[in-house]
């Protein structure tokens, strides 16, 4: 179907170690809000045995678009830090009109957690 996509979804533990696991999802519907895509991806973490139980029960609350198919990607290694105001995706907002198309992908996180690390942008190892 046209309205249909695939999306990776990066979910994002820990900025300061670096911690994420991609899932895809596949048959995204591209007309549903963000808010309602996010409610899904929660709602179906639990029951994904590839992720480690700490992935499974994360407080996610954000998405961000990271990377667009053909596009130019980030030398971050979890995700770029910049332009927030066009790549951060509203709850009310349709992934179609947010910018979200076939082959995206997203990064699902906690704000606090993003505010915090990019008010001060320092990895652990």
């Amino acid at each position: 179907m046209a309205g249909e996509a695939v999306l990776t979804v990066r979910l994002v533990r820990s900025f300061q170690h670096r911690n994420f696991r991609p899932l895809v999802f596949k048959g995204v519907d591209l007309n549903q809000t963000a808010g309602q895509f996010a409610a899904h991806v929660r709602s179906v973490l639990p029951t994904r045995q590839e992720l480690p139980p700490p992935f499974r029960t994360f407080r996610y609350d954000t998405l961000k678009i990271i990377h667009q198919a053909h596009g130019a990607k980030t030398n971050e290694l979890v995700m770029s830090l910049e332009d927030d105001d066009k790549l951060l995706l509203e709850e009310d907002v349709s992934l179609r009109a947010a910018g979200v198309a076939n082959e995206t992908e997203l990064a699902f996180f906690c704000k606090e957690d993003y505010e915090v690390f990019k008010a001060n942008p320092k990895t652990v190892w």
